[in-house]
């Protein structure tokens, strides 16, 4: 039987026998290379899955009914995570981390323990053993999928943060049912890419909770504005995401031809942008010295006028059932009344935090924010055209459709992608329409064209082929929406 101590060790021997040295590693094949990666994240798995234990040990020594006999207090610190932090020289955040993570193990082990002891007992009955069954908490999988080396502590907290605690609304069952599907996904996710599908279930779960959440991200905006000793004046703020969305669509429009954003065919846009690359001031002092310009146009518009022309673009996403009817695009009270359920949320685009459909039904009364609906599939209608370039109606569907850059594990936003023809234009004699594009960050699209990678459409489904060169077997890669789920 293989042990927990004999996998560590297995590991680590892996991990050795890679090199000592930077030219050691610069000196392997690429496919150890690649096998040598997965072998670094499965030892890194298991010492942290120890870290974690130490961590909870730490914390449970430190307690704070133990006052100043406490371990943390023995050595000077006044809580676990300030010792944990002191001597492993990790980042508080990182701390509380391993103290959380490595307390639910701990809990879930000594609950475990339990059951286990009430089932080998001959006087327990069947009201006994659920009694001792519940004690097992909700995470328990978490902890297991920890333990094992299948789950990392970053992947783990991100699906305990991000899943929430038991209330009114999300019961354990309800939980238990969420976090079974995503341990199913969690092994082809990265960290943020888990914590965000935890909080989509969670919101998905708790619609009502999506009004109250957004209120408390209303109510802790702020906008500081002080001036230094030497006379430099600093701002510090921090919006809610309706209004922060429009402020980053502000400047990335601003600042996009400084940062890899996409390039302009219309000359007029192409040569501005030109200019700004060359502009000899930094991007932060562009931005700043944009903010200025902004705020003395304003100052000097009349005051009806300020907002009066051209927008940053916003757009709201949403299903037909987050539209109650009356509100712009929601179907007549006839088509409503064969749905059975209508509350739902939607979504701004680029901003993973879901808004309610009071929010969606205020934004779309604003005429600087587009409202997109999706049909079933996801997939938007068929505009197709006889140009070779898309039009930016059809992009900004494609942004809604895509969600972002498709490429596997890109995430640039849709403002910093181009339209790419799945169908070439002059190889393929492809069309222009919707179902044939995709958006690609600049980057990803240059790989796509001069490595010679495809993407394949089949319905509504989109894939990466590789080239001979990268798999000979060319097995088709998915490429998934990276829009936020509703």
């Amino acid at each position: 039987m293989i042990t927990l101590a004999d996998d560590l060790r297995q590991a680590t021997d892996a991990v050795a026998r890679l090199g000592s040295s930077s030219a050691d590693y610069e000196a392997l094949p690429d496919a150890v290379v690649l096998a040598g990666q997965k072998q670094l994240a499965a030892a890194r798995r298991l010492l942290d899955t120890r870290s974690a234990w130490m961590a909870a040990t730490i914390a449970r020594r430190s307690r704070p009914e133990l006052g100043h006999s406490g371990l943390a207090a023995q050595q000077g610190f006044l809580s676990p995570e300030a010792l944990i932090q002191k001597w492993t020289g990790s980042s508080k955040g990182d701390a509380y981390k391993l103290v959380a993570v490595g307390t639910m193990m701990a809990d879930t082990e000594a609950a475990e323990k339990l059951v286990e002891a009430a089932l080998s007992s001959p006087d327990i009955d069947a009201a006994g053993m659920a009694g001792f069954v519940a004690k097992v908490p909700w995470q328990a999988p978490i902890a297991r999928a920890v333990t094992t080396g299948t789950l990392s502590v970053d992947a783990a907290e991100s699906i305990r943060s991000g899943l929430g605690q038991i209330d009114a609304a999300v019961t354990a069952e309800k939980l238990g049912a969420a976090l079974e599907t995503l341990l199913a996904e969690a092994s082809t996710l990265n960290t943020d890419e888990v914590f965000k599908c935890a909080r989509r279930m969670r919101d998905r779960l708790d619609e009502a909770g999506i009004a109250a959440r957004e209120k408390q991200a209303h109510d802790d905006r702020y906008l500081k504005v002080y001036r230094l000793s030497n006379g430099n004046v600093r701002l510090n703020g921090l919006f809610a995401p309706e209004d922060g969305e429009f402020v980053l669509s502000t400047f990335d429009s601003i600042t996009a031809p400084r940062r890899g954003g996409v390039r302009f065919v219309d000359p007029k846009r192409a040569a501005w942008a030109k200019r700004l690359q060359e502009d000899p001031r930094s991007t932060e002092q562009i931005a700043a010295d944009s903010l200025v310009q902004l705020l003395k146009i304003a100052g000097e518009a009349d005051p009806g006028r300020v907002f009066g022309g051209r927008r940053p673009a916003v757009r709201v996403i949403m299903t037909e059932k987050a539209l109650k009817p009356g509100q712009p695009g929601a179907p007549d009270l006839a088509d409503a009344a064969d749905s059975a359920e209508f509350a739902a949320h939607g979504q701004i685009e680029g901003n993973p935090v879901p808004i309610s459909q009071e929010t969606i039904g205020r934004l779309l009364c604003d005429t600087g924010t587009r409202g997109i609906q999706l049909d079933a599939e996801g997939q938007i209608i068929n505009v197709g055209r006889d140009e070779r370039l898309f039009t930016e109606a059809q992009r900004a569907a494609m942004a809604v459709r895509d969600g972002g850059c498709l490429w596997v594990d890109c995430d640039r936003s849709p403002a910093w992608t181009e339209a790419h023809h799945s169908n070439e234009w002059l190889k393929d004699n492809g069309n222009t329409d919707l179902a044939d594009g995709v958006l690609l960050c600049h980057p990803h699209h240059l790989l796509l064209h001069n490595q010679h990678w495809t993407i394949l459409r089949n319905g509504t489904d989109y894939s990466l082929r590789p080239p001979v060169e990268v798999d000979p077997e060319q097995k088709l890669i998915a490429l998934p929406s990276k829009r936020p789920g509703l």
